[in-house]
């Protein structure tokens, strides 16, 4: 059973109980991310995942990884470019252990100028690990073409420049900005009491009242049609984007099979051709991500060098062909009894239906029941997907590669990209 209220303290709360259960999950989920940063904030909400966890005056850092590992709790965090998200997974029994942690943590972190030091070297680590890895890269800097000199086109982590210069007062100004209960969630999912719950946030809270959403500005048509980087690789890695529909729009449901068909299952077009028939590249994939305001169909790979012409000739060929010819109705049904699968499967996990409560409530301002989340796959037509796939072949069209070829090497035409 889900319940929702707003508590007094202005926190937005998601309950969802499950009877059988042994585990709990609590999240707190922060309506901001990196989009909502300034140029000089760049990476802020990613600093402030790593800061939370050095505690409070009350709690040092070791004494709250005592306190979960005694528990055998699972405690972290991420962060994305819309939203952060802090959550706890422990036996149902620690509940009150669980928001003890959490809410001190949400509500009186001591974001210490000495922390700052300390985990900016971890977060600059964190930068050239991520440089060091040429998919990551390759996936990044696909953003930055499909969304260029736009907050959606910059990197989670922020970059190195930015992260040198964050200051204790910007982090400190950003956390009392929007890490405000007007802008969060509270999700918890398990064996739980919806009233004890309730009880437990409010009797807890310690934040300053008030706050909102913030307020975001629509990126515009443009986008980059190639960006490569140059590196000496044993393999060059390919990321082909487009354009796609925002997380509220009703078409999103056709574009999830869409992106089955596409690249997303065993069975999928590109999975098939390019690694099972033709074995040009072990890892193969397409993903699909809905923000606010836009959305993104993804196909990435690794693929020898002397193999990027005929990968690139088959996913864009494929692309065309779903535009222009739609999807079977044998894809149709694969695609269906997938989504349902992975649905229901997932539902079986305290930390996934704490995650999809929560991330509904927020994102959406609704949590759907899983029935009719499933209702809404299981009632689409191949013409719904058909029509869905028209729109993603005409959609502008980024290509990102990192490997050892200079842009010159690719013609934007013939790929029909931007």
């Amino acid at each position: 059973m889900i319940r929702t209220e707003r508590l007094p303290s202005g926190l937005a709360l998601a309950t969802e109980r499950m009877g059988e259960a042994r585990s709990v999950c609590i999240g707190f989920w922060v309506g901001t991310g990196s989009r909502d940063e300034d140029p000089d904030q760049a990476g802020a909400s990613h600093f402030l995942e790593h800061l939370l966890f050095k505690g409070t005056d009350e709690r040092s850092p070791s004494a709250i990884a005592e306190a979960v590992d005694e528990v055998g709790g699972d405690f972290n965090a991420f962060t994305t470019k819309e939203y952060t998200s802090f959550y706890i997974r422990l036996l149902a029994e620690h509940l009150p252990l669980g928001l003890d942690i959490l809410s001190d943590i949400m509500w009186r972190p001591a974001l210490r100028a000495s922390d700052l030091d300390a985990e900016r070297q971890v977060i600059l680590d964190e930068i050239l690990m991520h440089a060091d890895e040429p998919s990551d890269e390759a996936s990044e800097q696909s953003s930055a073409a499909l969304f260029p000199d736009h907050p959606l086109g910059r990197e989670v982590l922020g970059s190195e420049e930015s992260v040198t210069a964050m200051t204790a007062d910007r982090i400190r100004d950003f956390f009392d900005r929007h890490y405000r209960p007007g802008n969060m969630v509270a999700a918890v999912a398990g064996h739980l009491d919806h009233d004890e719950v309730t009880e437990g946030l409010e009797a807890r809270f310690g934040g300053t009242g008030g706050g909102s959403v913030p307020e975001r500005s629509a990126p515009d048509d443009r986008v980059e049609p190639v960006r490569v980087t140059r590196r000496s690789t044993e393999q060059t890695h390919l990321v082909l984007s487009a354009r796609s529909v925002d997380r509220r729009d009703p078409r999103r449901y056709a574009l999830a099979v869409l992106n089955h068909v596409l690249g997303g299952g065993l069975s999928s077009r590109l999975f098939q051709e390019i690694r099972e028939r033709r074995g040009l590249a072990y890892s193969v994939w397409s993903e699909r991500v809905a923000y606010h305001d836009a959305g993104v169909v993804s196909v990435g790979l690794g693929t020898a060098p002397e193999h990027v012409a005929e990968v690139l000739d088959i996913a864009t060929t494929e692309l065309a062909a779903l535009g222009a010819e739609g999807i079977t109705e044998r894809e149709l049904a694969i695609a269906k009894g997938n989504l349902r699968a992975e649905t229901l499967l997932a539902c079986e996990d305290s930390g996934a239906r704490m995650s999809r409560i929560g991330a509904g409530l927020l994102l959406h301002g609704e949590i759907l029941t899983v029935d009719e989340v499933l209702s809404r796959v299981e009632t689409l037509t191949v013409d719904e997907i058909h029509a869905a796939a028209r729109d993603l072949a005409s959609a502008p069209r980024t290509l990102s590669v990192v490997g050892p070829f200079d842009a010159s090497d690719f013609d934007a035409r013939s790929l029909q990209l931007g």
